[in-house]
């Protein structure tokens, strides 16, 4: 199973931005799903760097990786690995 999160209606405002990422992470990680789609867009890279910071300061340790799309600049995977 693999989870999308598409940031561009909620980028500015804070609140809502860590609101959807704790939601779709929980969803990830009750669900065992492979992986989840982030999308914050290309823009600027502020976003994106956003994202990044939360995932390392909030998630560590329970995803796999993060894989920076290279043909994509817009988006980002969050990679899950389950013991079965």
């Amino acid at each position: 199973m693999r989870l999308k999160l598409d940031l561009h209606n909620i980028f500015s405002d804070g609140h809502a931005l860590d609101t959807a990422l704790h939601g779709i992470l929980h969803e990830a990680i009750a669900k065992r799903a492979e992986s989840v789609e982030i999308i914050p867009g290309k823009g600027s890279g502020q976003l994106k760097k956003s994202v990044l910071r939360f995932l390392e300061k909030n998630y560590k340790g329970r995803f796999h990786r993060i894989e920076k799309d290279d043909k994509n600049f817009g988006r980002i995977f969050v990679h899950f690995r389950w013991e079965h």
